[in-house]
């Protein structure tokens, strides 16, 4: 009977809390940004988890789009390139660029997107906007990085600030 009344307290106490703390997840993207005076261009790498762009392509284009699997097809990657390239936005020095994509490969359960701004061969000023999954999920943080020869800034983007500004005079 004690094991019984014991078992019972578990079930009504503990479990809830674990069942709750595995169904919680952590919303999150990681870019680098990179001056490159060799190659005079502004170089973009942005770390998505598949799952999470995988599900926002599905409801935002087409519920069969899969990523990084046997059935993904040059329309779903095109799809990955489209979304990107609408959610992600830069200005440099008061200039608006259209960013090239380049490409993208998958490590691990992360899909790298690969992003260039030819031409730039200097910059003091950098507004980023990155608004990739935030419509799909509330608690979305995209986490820039921003290195200027020896120097790196960072900022916090998410969805009630989407866009932020870094200044290296």
């Amino acid at each position: 009977m004690k094991s019984k009344t014991i078992f019972l307290a578990f079930l009504i106490l503990i479990a809830p809390v674990l069942i709750s703390s595995r169904a919680h997840k952590f919303y999150v993207s990681i870019t680098k940004v990179e001056l490159s005076e060799e190659a005079k261009s502004v170089q973009i790498i942005t770390k998505i988890f598949i799952d999470d762009i995988e599900a926002t392509l599905q409801k935002r284009y087409d519920p069969n789009v899969s990523l990084d699997t046997k059935k993904e097809t040059e329309a779903h990657v095109k799809l990955l390139e489209k979304y990107v390239l609408q959610k992600f936005k830069v200005e440099i020095d008061g200039v608006a660029y259209q960013l090239e994509y380049l490409g993208r490969e998958y490590e691990n359960d992360v899909v790298k997107c690969y992003l260039e701004v030819p031409g730039i061969t200097d910059l003091n000023k950098i507004e980023i906007e990155n608004s990739v999954l935030m419509d799909m999920f509330e608690e979305q943080q995209n986490i820039i990085h921003v290195k200027k020869g020896k120097t790196r800034k960072s900022l916090v983007l998410d969805k009630e600030h989407p866009k932020g500004m870094l200044n290296f005079d």
